[in-house]
């Protein structure tokens, strides 16, 4: 048994894994990543393997984490880690999952990763799953851009444009027909970043289900492809072209939230939304023939 003290565990929660998993506890190891508060472990069982342990701790995550149970229980696909387990709680409801501390976690990226990527996603969106709800009908997740002309302090405050650009830029913004844009009927992950993608050997797997909605593909790719090029990789148009529509609503999304103040639970999400805004902003400028930019983007 794992002492408590040393792995810095209730000894409720230490109990509870350990009858979760079915052994004893010879380590526990806390895992970074991730940018949601929720407790991330890699535990080794008395038998010498080794598991991933993700644990609610705040109402969200708890919450998240019996929506993305679903998924795995529903959804046993390829691209997919392997379900060990679940434990409800009513504060701390405990996922396991296979321990993929030891797959390649990206970046840096290559075009054969990128492809294997790629033909996930494929698969992905051919896949079904009763009950997941219609991206169009998600509150406040595509009004970016009326977000920020009702209050364009937030996203001015980053420096990225000026008060004339966003004036001249939003009638375009602004006219996207967003129902017509994200509707659609395939199944989409909604999170694909390069902290979700890991490479076990020559596959890929794709973690962190709790968003899993219908709608348009195109969707789902126009919101990796921000953080892939932050990366190293090629320009969002490179992989998805003719996407104007897409790239303004990716960067719309990213526009009203990166400038609002920092989430105490998760400290990290605005710079990652900042560093995503900076490579989505430009694409939607190129995409849709804005004026150019009048702020400072990193180079």
């Amino acid at each position: 048994m794992v002492d408590s003290g040393v792995a810095g565990l209730p000894p409720d929660l230490i109990a509870r894994l350990t009858s979760l998993t079915g052994q004893a506890l010879t380590a526990v190891e806390r895992v970074g990543g991730g940018y949601s508060p929720a407790l991330r472990l890699k535990l080794t069982l008395a038998d010498g393997t080794s598991c991933f342990a993700k644990i609610g701790t705040t109402p969200g995550t708890a919450s998240a984490l019996r929506q993305e149970v679903t998924v795995y229980q529903g959804l046993e696909r390829p691209f997919m880690p392997r379900l060990l387990g679940w434990a409800d709680h009513p504060d701390n409801p405990i996922l396991l999952l296979e321990d993929l501390s030891q797959a390649f976690w990206p970046p840096p990226w290559d075009q054969k990763r990128i492809e294997q990527v790629l033909a996930a996603m494929e698969q992905v969106w051919a896949s079904s799953l009763p009950g997941v709800p219609r991206l169009a009908e998600l509150p406040r997740i595509w009004d970016g851009w009326q977000q920020v002309a009702a209050d364009p302090v937030p996203f001015l405050s980053l420096g990225l444009a000026s008060a004339q650009w966003l004036q001249q830029a939003l009638p375009t913004l602004l006219a996207i027909k967003v129902g017509e844009v994200v509707d659609g009927r395939s199944l989409l992950h909604f999170d694909l970043r390069s902290d979700n993608l890991c490479f076990p050997q020559n596959r890929v797997l794709i973690v962190d289900w709790n968003l899993v909605c219908l709608g348009n593909p195109q969707v789902d790719l126009g919101f990796w492809l921000p953080s892939l090029q932050a990366e190293g990789g090629p320009p969002p148009e490179k992989l998805l072209p003719h996407a104007g529509e897409i790239a303004g609503l990716v960067s719309g999304f990213f526009a009203a939230r990166a400038g609002l103040p920092i989430i105490p639970e998760a400290p990290r999400v605005r710079h990652i939304q900042q560093v995503q805004l900076q490579t989505a902003l430009p694409w939607a400028v190129r995409a849709l023939h804005l004026p150019p930019l009048d702020g400072h983007l990193p180079r």
